[in-house]
């Protein structure tokens, strides 16, 4: 046994003289190891795998009766020695592995330039007049896959979330994906943002097969909120004709989509909604997102108005409200409220900002999650279009 020939050995110091060959002794055993590998030794009794695979087979051999000398296994060298073989490497399979390693990276890196420039190449105009970085061509980055077998399975990089449960993809449906999700109506710019979590959040609603696919009753809550944006800018307009109201025509879907912001974080838990945004199309989020009732909106058009009566004071499109509705989707009482705006339109943000910081400071709401703000900047840079950005804050 393992005890019978080790504490002799180590205890005389007979492990310290040089033995006659390296099979003589066993070659980590001396004096000073010997408390170390009693205490080894212990732990292997009660539990063999709580010890290293070297050690659980050395103790094993001993256990079987090896003499010193032989119940060490050294382990394999790192460099082949001249009398081992090494493995055969032909000229023609390192270049067949080079090349299929820089296939690989071109593809990764076209991955990357298509999350990064293919705004640049978006269908934003819907008449098809202007490009969406007004310029033609195509930037090189997203051309780099010239040479590349398209039909040839490419593994897909952590980077990106287009394969759904696929590992691999052909280099066609590659391209295809990434065309349909960074070039086509919407344009996603992010890569710009350092945080890796950030980044993948948005991947995480973006990338995805099927990430846009709606039921049919999502599909219809979509149409009827579509339609109830549209029909109150086409009265307006048919009602008032040449009174100035700063309509949303071209860009009805922001109700919809306002709408879909609110019902979606009152289910996480937000109870109070401070919105500023421009002219365009307040009047439109005054109807159908705070719900202002619709003849108080229409009020505002009585030409006949006297100062003393009430709605004097200000134009229509610069007016705000405060409402508590029902939100339908979480069958939960929310406040929603619309910042008056100046003519100034970016002077609203910082009121914003701190009118969800007093009412979360009132609430007592430290962590900030009862109340959330949205902001809406409005870009009139297309006759009749309003290309609207919803950003959305968790004031701290």
């Amino acid at each position: 046994m393992y005890r019978v020939w080790l504490r002799p050995r180590l205890w005389a110091g007979l492990a310290s003289t040089r033995p006659a060959s390296s099979g003589a002794a066993e070659p980590f055993l001396s004096g000073s190891s010997g408390a170390y590998v009693e205490q080894m030794y212990e732990a292997w009794t009660q539990n063999p795998s709580s010890v290293h695979k070297s050690w659980d087979a050395f103790f094993r051999n001993a256990s079987a009766g090896a003499v010193p000398g032989q119940a060490y296994s050294p382990p394999p060298p790192l460099t082949h020695s001249p009398s081992s073989p090494s493995p055969r490497v032909t000229e023609g399979s390192t270049h067949q592995s080079m090349t299929n390693i820089t296939e690989h990276l071109n593809v990764q890196a076209l991955i990357r330039a298509y999350q990064i420039r293919g705004h640049n190449i978006a269908n934003l105009d819907p008449l098809g007049i202007n490009d969406a970085d007004l310029d033609d061509s195509m930037p090189p980055e997203l051309i780099a896959n010239e040479g590349l077998d398209m039909d040839k399975e490419f593994t897909l990089p952590k980077t990106t979330m287009i394969g759904g449960g696929e590992k691999a993809l052909p280099l066609r449906e590659i391209i295809s994906r990434l065309r349909t999700i960074y070039c086509g109506s919407v344009g996603v710019e992010f890569m710009f943002i350092n945080d890796r979590q950030k980044c993948d959040w948005i991947r995480q609603r973006f990338e995805p097969p099927g990430v846009f696919q709606m039921t049919d009753e999502e599909k219809k809550i979509l149409l009827a909120r579509l339609i109830r944006s549209t029909r109150f800018e086409e009265y307006l307009a048919a009602k008032w004709p040449s009174e100035k109201r700063f309509g949303l025509e071209g860009c009805e879907v922001m109700i919809p989509a306002m709408k879909e912001i609110i019902d979606h974080s009152t289910v996480r838990g937000v109870e109070s909604y401070v919105i500023g945004m421009p002219h365009r199309g307040r009047l439109n989020v005054l109807a159908n997102v705070a719900r202002t009732p619709l003849e108080r909106i229409f009020h505002e058009f009585n030409p006949m108005l006297d100062p003393q009566d009430e709605g004097m004071g200000d134009v229509k499109y610069h007016l705000g409200t405060t409402n508590t509705v029902l939100n339908h989707f979480s069958e939960r009482e929310i406040t929603v409220s619309l910042v008056a705006n100046p003519s100034h339109l970016e002077a609203v943000d910082p009121v914003v900002q701190g009118k969800t910081r007093a009412t979360q400071f009132r609430r007592n709401d430290e962590s900030g999650k009862t109340c959330m703000s949205i902001l809406l900047h409005g870009d009139a840079a297309f006759a009749g279009t309003l290309y609207t950005h919803i950003c959305m804050y968790l004031t701290y």
